[in-house]
């Protein structure tokens, strides 16, 4: 199932997407946002959902006449992420010069031994077509990341890898924009990771069932230039063990999202390094979650 919050006729509302159709349903009654749920809600609410699937409303709205947000705009909890996850992106930023958790050994692959975690802070989401901030004054850096998103369903700590899929509720795309000289000179990835408008989420969100997460094709375009093309085949730490590393110590929540890496291409593995300029145009695909496209804004400080 994919589900969508959308804004139409000036209300904020949660939906369920026909692809083949183009149209949206509005979830209804458990979840609902008649109820003032949203999906971090339905999520939680999941199991006792009758059949397993929301209730919709019988009225269709045209996918085009809607405007889609972050299936979850407003995450109770930071995003956590994954650092150098998969090979070939790891030898990219491992010789960048803006790695700041570079250990000085040389190792000319970058690989870690183990999963490297950070978060991006839950006001650094935007949706679908909405302005990714240049920051200027504040970054002359700005980098782009094609992630799939995971989606956790049920919570708990102690999590195995073996049990780990059926925590999953579904997945989602992510946009870990980052600013690479923040990355690089702060030593650490929080920062650089999490500017406001800094996490590009969506255009939708789709169940588990529908997902086959270990062979997906991640693929970024910048202003329609492939610059990123891999597959999910080619994480260094899959799924379950980034899940089972997690909850060792930390209680995953429903709605929890786990974004778990990017592929080599991204602006500062060019030489020269290819940064984001006011005026481009971002786009991501993975597999059946949808095409995400972000534009970057003018060069304008925000009002105070």
């Amino acid at each position: 199932m994919k589900l969508v919050t959308y804004r139409y006729e000036g209300r904020e509302s949660l939906g369920a997407l026909d692809t083949e159709r183009n149209v949206i349903r509005e979830v209804t009654g458990p979840g609902g946002m008649d109820s003032g749920a949203d999906l971090q809600t339905l999520i939680r609410r999941w199991d006792a959902l009758p059949a397993g699937r929301p209730p919709v409303n019988g009225t269709e709205i045209p996918l085009d006449a809607v405007t889609l947000r972050a299936p979850m705009p407003r995450p109770s909890r930071n995003i956590f992420c994954v650092g150098k996850n998969y090979h070939d992106h790891s030898a990219e930023f491992a010789g960048s010069g803006f790695d700041g958790s570079d250990d000085g050994t040389g190792n000319p692959s970058g690989v870690p031994a183990l999963p490297i975690f950070f978060t991006k802070a839950t006001g650094s989401v935007i949706g679908p077509g909405e302005v990714i901030e240049p920051h200027a004054g504040v970054t002359d850096a700005l980098d782009y990341e094609v992630e799939l998103a995971v989606i956790i369903g049920t919570g708990g700590r102690g999590i195995s890898k073996e049990d780990s899929w059926r925590h999953i509720w579904g997945y989602t795309i992510i946009n870990d924009v980052t600013a690479r000289d923040l990355q690089r000179d702060h030593k650490q990835w929080f920062l650089g990771k999490s500017l406001d408008t800094f996490c590009p989420m969506g255009p939708w969100a789709v169940t588990a069932d529908e997902v086959e997460p270990t062979n997906l094709t991640v693929e970024c375009w910048v202003n329609g230039e492939l610059r990123q093309s891999s597959n999910t085949r080619d994480l260094i730490f899959d799924i379950p063990t980034l899940i089972s590393t997690l909850s060792a110590g930390i209680t995953l929540q429903p709605g929890d999202i786990i974004a778990t890496g990017t592929p080599a291409g991204v602006g500062l593995g060019f030489d020269p390094p290819r940064f984001l300029r006011p005026g481009d145009v971002v786009s991501m695909r993975i597999g059946e979650l949808g095409t995400l496209t972000n534009p970057i804004g003018p060069l304008t400080r925000p009002d105070p």
